[in-house]
């Protein structure tokens, strides 16, 4: 297996291989179930590539609750076969694919009615604690337990005390989506995937009625490559039916995308040791703990505006606050909101009854030779999916192909973490780091931590945190840029790190000196320095006022104020 960087060098590489010679297997769009597909067909010994138009994790896959969950409230609507597959995949991730990454969460859900309501909410509770253990995966996880109203508020003291009648605490796991994704493509590429964002596919090549590759432009320097493969899968959640359009094909089923919206606040405003799952009159609302903050989501409504960035509107924030604030003893207001995130569900809409149920099931179809659709799903099932895909795509090469062997494949970082974590301390002497700041790089690179203490070893200076977000380090800023393939600031202050939604400001104060350690990796002068900056402003001021304005449309409009930096 060999090092998986992903810096400017690599990506120049990559698409000239990928245009060099015909893969077995192209993937086009690098959320999560599009790297778990590069991953999953990579690791059948399938000579891979992998684009994505813009960013790993871009659209959907950087923009969820950051929960790996089985779905409780899939139970009540009897999906066990969707919630047992979920559960499955959840232990897998704590305990073997990615224990750096997916951490266990606990969650009080507030009981509002006596005797009746603790029989079925707990029934309901103890049957996702069963269905996890049965799994095979779900022993790493503590039991639920259940709560009289005193010692449920000792847990969450910002609870109205009129607000429950008891609770029942549970556990689930959480993750940091848009890392997660960025660890899958780096481990796909380890495993000889030739991976590329800033690659658009403009068209379909064809031979009769076959797909048997795709044009694709390196959106930053035009230039135009012809990808030649045996099998294309569209990975490309909400834009499915863009991207089938490019070939003219109607496909049995349509992606519906439903818009969420979340806030972050920060830790101090709700006083509580646990996160929250309150009812709703549509659904659920969660209250998730995240380092020094909350997150708090999330909606579901319909959205048919623009999916590159869809906004939050001054309606939806009110929302969130309003059911929040039913239930906590002091209200969070406007001022209280650090970040603002809004990302777009893939549902699936079919073209008959029976295909209009699937919604949170995911499908696989090969509508027209040589190219295979994958779409639907949740974020937790995405290996499935991707092993699904790619069981797709091998019925049509012409070759015996492995099964799939992903269950078994640690994500990198996830080997050694345990033990370097048990060595964190002479780790933080040896490096003159503080153990929290050593705990920080595990938990958001493994194993791999190793290489930023490398950078830090060799300049100091990147030891030291970002002045204006001094939870992350200096050298995370340009570790983005020279391995793990950010191009943009952009990049770097969304998706790599969080300090967009985590801090008050929305990275606007860390813009600069990011866009300066960025510089020396990419190349830029400082001109383009200016650029990244000038467009990350406008980017974070056309949020801002769309999040002031009253729905969709205003709001749409208000965030299409901001162009992107490089044109899709």
């Amino acid at each position: 297996m060999r090092t998986a960087t992903l810096g400017p060098a690599e990506r120049t590489a990559a698409l000239a291989a990928m245009a060099e010679r015909e893969l077995d297997v192209l993937v086009v769009g690098a959320g999560v179930v599009g790297a778990g597909t590069a991953l999953d067909a990579a690791t059948r010994g399938l000579a891979t590539g992998l684009v994505e138009a813009r960013d790993w994790a871009s659209g959907t896959s950087s923009r969820s609750s950051k929960l790996i969950h089985g779905g409780l409230r899939y139970l009540e609507m009897l999906d066990f076969a969707l919630v047992r597959e979920a559960l499955k995949e959840r232990g897998l991730l704590l305990e073997r694919l990615a224990p750096h990454l997916v951490k266990p969460v606990p969650f009080l859900y507030p009981l509002q009615h006596k005797g009746w309501e603790r029989l079925y909410a707990g029934s309901g509770v103890a049957l996702y604690d069963a269905m996890s253990v049965s799994s095979g995966h779900g022993r790493g996880l503590p039991v639920h337990r259940h709560l009289s109203r005193k010692r449920a508020l000792r847990v969450a003291p910002a609870l109205k005390k009129d607000a429950l009648v008891g609770a029942l605490q549970y556990y689930d796991a959480q993750m940091d989506d848009a890392r997660f994704v960025t660890e899958l493509v780096r481990t796909a590429a380890s495993y000889g995937a030739q991976v590329a964002n800033g690659a658009r596919v403009t068209g379909f090549l064809r031979e009769g009625e076959r797909v048997v590759g795709a044009r694709v432009q390196d959106v930053e320097s035009a230039q135009e490559y012809e990808v030649r493969a045996k099998q294309v899968v569209n990975a490309t959640g909400v834009w499915t039916d863009d991207t089938q359009g490019l070939i003219g094909e109607r496909g049995q089923f349509h992606v519906r995308a439903s818009k969420g919206i979340h806030l972050v606040v920060p830790k101090d405003r709700i006083h509580s040791s646990t996160g929250l799952i309150l009812r709703t009159e549509k659904s659920v609302l969660f209250v998730i703990p995240w380092g020094r903050h909350w997150i708090i989501g999330t909606t579901d409504t319909d959205w048919d505006l623009d999916k590159a960035h869809p906004a939050a509107s001054s309606a939806d924030i009110d929302y969130l606050l309003q059911h929040v604030n039913s239930v906590l003893n002091t209200p969070l207001t406007r001022d209280d909101v650090q970040g603002v995130y809004a990302g777009l569900r893939p549902l699936l809409a079919g073209e008959s009854d029976a295909t209009s149920k699937l919604s949170r099931e995911h499908t696989v179809a090969h509508p027209a030779p040589g190219l295979v659709v994958v779409a639907g799903g949740k974020y937790t099932t995405y290996r499935v999916m991707a092993k699904d895909a790619v069981d797709e795509a091998v019925h049509g090469l012409d070759q015996r192909v492995a099964a799939s062997v992903t269950e078994d494949i640690p994500l990198l970082g996830a080997e050694g973490y345990k033990a370097l974590w048990n060595a964190r301390a002479r780790i933080a002497g040896r490096t003159g780091l503080h153990v929290a700041r050593v705990e920080h790089l595990l938990n958001r690179y493994g194993s791999m931590a190793e290489e930023l203490l490398d950078l830090i070893l060799a300049d100091p200076t990147l030891g030291e945190p970002l002045p204006a977000a001094d939870d992350y380090l200096r050298a995370e800023i340009v570790y983005a840029a020279s391995h793990e393939g950010a191009r943009h600031l952009d990049d770097v202050l969304t998706r790599r790190t969080r300090i967009s939604i985590e801090t008050f400001d929305r990275g606007t104060r860390s813009a600069r000196l990011c866009a300066e350690l960025m510089a020396p990796v990419l190349g830029w002068d400082k001109d383009h320095v200016d650029r990244e900056v000038q467009h990350y402003e406008k980017r974070v001021e056309a949020e801002r006022e769309s999040q002031r304005q009253p729905d969709d449309l205003t709001a749409d409009a208000a965030r299409l104020g901001a162009p992107d930096i490089v044109a899709i």
